[in-house]
């Protein structure tokens, strides 16, 4: 069986990480997807487990031969998902979490790529807020600036497929478990299976020869 490609969006102080981390720990099969990137690993990163690390000209080559499902620079360096990567993965029957912005959420999706796309909301905006002020971690103008996006990107949740709402976190947790659940039982998912187990049964209205 193939496995699923998740790709998961949140504003920053949603709680994505905490929630994703978890899923992960409680779930078999699953794994984050790796990204490749031009900038420098640091200190105790390890290339092919935290980051594909690239030189410049070799992602260039890479996206310009269309090896990325998705890419973007940000600030000097380049970040992208690569496709062969990806695709190696979803083939051994492995599920992979996809932690990206909207941006790159919706390039995946203006290419078809199979995806279940999730969204993970704040209960509230004023509720954001107070996260994003307790972290204390930003100053009062970059919190600004971090709710006016979450704003801006939430006028994109119905492109996704499913919607979270990070009120309580076990709940939260619970919540993107049971979506990967419910996509692993798709008859398509399992078709390899259902032959075997029912094989070519005689439809409704076929006549036996």
């Amino acid at each position: 069986m193939k496995g699923a490609l998740f790709v998961v969006t949140a504003p920053s102080g949603a709680g994505k990480t905490t929630i994703l981390d978890a899923v992960l720990e409680q779930t078999d099969n699953l794994e984050y997807s790796i990204s490749a990137t031009t900038r420098p690993p640091r200190p105790g990163e390890v290339d092919g487990q935290d980051y594909f690390f690239l030189s410049r000209e070799d992602f260039e080559n890479k996206e310009k031969e269309g090896n990325f499902l998705e890419s973007a620079r940000v600030y000097d360096y380049y970040y992208g998902t690569p496709l062969d990567y990806i695709e190696s993965e979803l083939k051994k029957g492995c599920d992979i979490i996809l932690d990206i912005d909207v941006q790159g959420a919706l390039s995946i999706k203006s290419q078809n790529y199979p995806a279940v796309y999730i969204y993970i909301l704040p209960p509230s905006l004023q509720v954001l807020r107070r996260r994003l002020e307790g972290r204390k971690t930003d100053s009062p103008e970059v919190i600004e600036k971090r709710l006016a996006e979450a704003k801006k990107e939430m006028s994109y949740l119905e492109k996704y497929d499913y919607s979270v709402i990070n009120d309580e976190l076990d709940v939260a947790i619970e919540d993107i478990k049971s979506i990967i659940r419910a996509e692993r039982c798709r008859t398509k998912r399992r078709s390899g299976i259902v032959r075997r187990i029912v094989g070519s049964p005689q439809r409704p209205g076929e006549e036996t020869s």
